[in-house]
């Protein structure tokens, strides 16, 4: 089963920054969720309210400020202590950074539609122009952008955010031609995953910070996880695969055949 870092490693560093996703990159993990709000200036960036009043201190909203104003905040109240100043990232510095991540889901939050619709403009640009499309999807429970996605360029992988039993999840995300399910895991049943996988779709479930919760929908079929405590779940899984194959302790699964659980691609 496939660990996404939610929000880069929510529980573990400050939200949506570099440094949560460098904290959770130097633990191997490679596939992550993350938000993304549009810039005064045009640039996708990432951060997940509308306003930086949560995250930074600061009072406003994101779309009243510059990506490099935005960079030089201080994002660290999330509720996660951190040692130095982080700001809010734009989705092109963490590309910059981070080239050889395995997956992506960027996950576009309720906005006016003329925001969105340059978002979606601009999130396609990027895809098209670094040649990302098997390892990105757009997220969203927005139903007309994630239309626009598709209208934009078929090509781009999209999945439907929900976590409500109305309409039917599954048949939701099927009308709108969606290759993933990012769906709330405490209603994930293995009737919706059995449902989902027939029709040609990635279940991804959000946010599940319990390993035995983890198991159950394991069990249940699900492909993905998106948790706020990326290193610390990975450590297990890879210390699971690493039992059952025997291998030495200090050897990776990246050094056999990436265990039971193989990276899904997606």
């Amino acid at each position: 089963m496939i660990v996404y870092g939610h929000r880069g490693a929510k529980g573990e560093a400050p939200e949506n920054t570099l440094a949560g996703f460098t904290h959770a990159y130097r633990h191997g993990v490679r596939h992550f969720e993350l938000d993304l709000v549009l810039s005064k200036d045009g640039k996708p960036v990432i951060v997940h309210d509308l306003t930086v009043d949560r995250t930074t201190g600061q009072e406003g909203s994101v779309s009243s400020f510059t990506a490099e104003e935005l960079a030089g905040m201080d994002a660290r109240r999330s509720g996660t202590p951190w040692p130095r100043t982080v700001g809010i990232p734009s989705l092109e510095t963490l590309l910059n950074e981070y080239p050889d991540f395995e997956h992506l889901q960027l996950e576009v939050k309720k906005d006016s539609r003329q925001r969105l619709n340059i978002l979606c403009n601009r999130m396609i640009e990027v895809i098209q122009r670094r040649d990302l499309y098997n390892r990105v999807a757009i997220t969203s429970s927005d139903h007309w952008f994630l239309q626009q996605a598709r209208r934009r360029d078929t090509k781009v992988r999209i999945g439907l955010v929900t976590d409500r039993k109305f309409p039917k999840p599954v048949n939701a995300a099927a009308r709108l031609h969606c290759d993933f399910l990012c769906i709330g895991w405490r209603m994930c049943t293995e009737a919706i995953v059995n449902d989902a996988h027939r029709r040609g779709m990635h279940v991804s479930t959000w946010t599940v910070n319990r390993i035995h919760d983890m198991l159950q929908l394991e069990a249940k079929g699900v492909d993905s996880i998106i948790t706020d405590y990326p290193t610390s779940t990975r450590m297990y899984f890879d210390n699971r695969s690493r039992a059952a194959l025997h291998l030495p302790a200090g050897q990776n699964r990246a050094d056999s055949t990436q265990s039971e659980n193989p990276v899904q691609t997606v």
